[in-house]
């Protein structure tokens, strides 16, 4: 766990300071072994050092979490799972912890 994600965190206003531990240990359960550092000002994640963005993402923001997701491999109907417009990530909104189907995240995340 890297220390930069962890003062990331520790700096959200709730409820996205408890959305955004949350998601973390989904990722860092789901995937032991996945690498984890501070990259564009947010937390991200990937297989290698060279590429932590490479797969994943948490973005607080003022009234929600993005968790991202690289669209690398994916076909069209995958990425329709997820919102926004990049070309090369796209996003789930999370507004509460409540709403983290936790299941469902895991699939997500397994698709990439």
């Amino acid at each position: 766990m890297d220390t930069n994600v962890n003062e990331y965190i520790k700096k959200q206003q709730s409820p996205q300071k408890e959305i955004c531990r949350r998601l973390r240990k989904i990722i860092l359960t789901t995937f032991p072994d996945i690498t984890e550092e501070m990259k564009v000002g947010v937390p991200c994640y990937g297989s290698t050092k060279e590429d932590p963005c490479g797969k994943y993402y948490i973005a607080a923001l003022k009234n929600h979490v993005n968790l991202g997701f690289s669209l690398k491999g994916l076909s069209k109907k995958e990425q329709q799972l997820f919102e926004g417009s990049g070309k090369t990530m796209k996003h789930i909104k999370i507004y509460s912890v409540n709403e983290i189907d936790e299941k469902k995240i895991i699939s997500l995340l397994k698709l990439v």
